[in-house]
């Protein structure tokens, strides 16, 4: 195939998949404001919102992050540079939404299971911290191993 042909099949599909990232995180953005409006008028307690809302919203920023790097890696030349550099400068950020994402997680449980007097069910937050610090020792490691 030319090279062409296949740079512009590449960029449409890029551009594709970071809207559909970007229709989802919109979405989620606003089923996110629906559900604190319908709490708030079902006089739902503020912290209950608070939490539930902190998970919908990074799960929505990790959407859009996702989209940004879609579009910015995949949808332009490939000249600039190789694959190893693009991987170190856009991994990190995904990957450290994502640690975000599951700590909270984990700490939203711990609370959740504190207040409801279910410690036997600490195993599980505390399995999903372990498995962040795992996945940033992982992404430490995938660091160090592509310094130059």
């Amino acid at each position: 195939m030319n090279d062409k042909v296949v740079s512009f099949i590449r960029t449409v599909f890029a551009k594709l998949f970071a809207l559909i990232f970007l229709g989802l995180a919109i979405a989620i953005i606003v089923s996110l404001l629906m559900s604190v409006a319908k709490g708030f008028l079902e006089g739902t307690e503020f912290m209950q919102i608070f939490l539930s809302s902190v998970n919908t919203a990074i799960i929505a920023l990790a959407l859009f992050e996702l989209a940004l790097v879609i579009n910015r890696e995949h949808s332009g030349d490939e000249h600039e540079e190789n694959a190893v550099a693009s991987l170190r400068r856009t991994i990190p950020r995904f990957i450290g939404l994502v640690c975000i994402a599951l700590s909270l997680e984990g700490l939203i449980m711990v609370i959740k299971y504190s207040q409801l007097e279910l410690a036997g069910n600490l195993y599980y937050p505390v399995a999903i911290i372990a498995s962040t610090a795992l996945l940033l020792a992982a992404l430490a490691f995938f660091l160090h191993l592509t310094t130059k």
